[in-house]
Formats: C-alpha cells, sequence, structure tokens
C-alpha cells in the first residue's frame, strides 16, 4: 500500500471516528431533550432529530468510502470518491470553525483529514 493510499485510509477513520463521537454526543445532548420536551410529537418535529443526525450519518458514510476507495477502487473513482467527501468534509470544518469560534476540536480533526485527502489525490 503506497503513502498516499494510507492517508486516504487514515483520512476516512478520521472522519468516522469523529462522526461516531459527533452522533453519541448529539444523540446525547440535544435529540433525548429535544424528544423529552415532547416538542417532536408535533408533525414538524419529528424531522429535528433525523436532522440532527444527517451530518454524523454523511461524515461516517464519507469516511467507509475513502477506506474503501483507498482499497479497492480504481484512480478515477478514488479521486472522485476523495473530492465528495472531502467538499463534505471542507464544509464542516469551516462551518465548525465558523460556529464555535474555533473552541471545538472537530473542525481541527477534519482540517487534519481533508489535507490527507488533498496529499492522497494530489
Amino acid at each position: 500500500m503506497t503513502l498516499q493510499m494510507m492517508a486516504l485510509v487514515g483520512a476516512g477513520v478520521i472522519g468516522a471516528g469523529v462522526a461516531v463521537v459527533h452522533g453519541v454526543l448529539v444523540q446525547r445532548l440535544m435529540v433525548r431533550p429535544f424528544v423529552a420536551s415532547g416538542a417532536a410529537a408535533r408533525p414538524a418535529g419529528r424531522l429535528v432529530p433525523p436532522l440532527l443526525q444527517f451530518t454524523t450519518y454523511n461524515w461516517l458514510l464519507g469516511g467507509v468510502a475513502l477506506v474503501a476507495a483507498a482499497l479497492w477502487l480504481e484512480p478515477q473513482a478514488r479521486l472522485v470518491t476523495a473530492g465528495l467527501v472531502g467538499s463534505s468534509y471542507l464544509f464542516g470544518a469551516v462551518g465548525n470553525f465558523w460556529g464555535t469560534r474555533g473552541r471545538h476540536p472537530g473542525w481541527v480533526l477534519y482540517a487534519v483529514a481533508l489535507g490527507l485527502i488533498v496529499y492522497a489525490v494530489i
């Protein structure tokens, strides 16, 4: 396995790991209190829990896709996968940095994963 493929696997592991921690924290700190408040019983309230976990799902699936791309896909497919997942991680890193004013480790981890993705495809 080349260094670039190991970088892609590393980016996928970082992304998936952050997604799992993110999902647990969002469920525990945001979804459970929202459901307990009774707001989820309203029709629009049923959308809130899945929407809160959408980024978790997206980042986890992206991490798995990066690992799969590094191990099994052709170079063109790796490039497409890296571009799609990288854009998601870039959006997450910038949004997290902006939203928390840089006081959250998530943006740093996604920036590192994004750097590994860029290294892997260049």
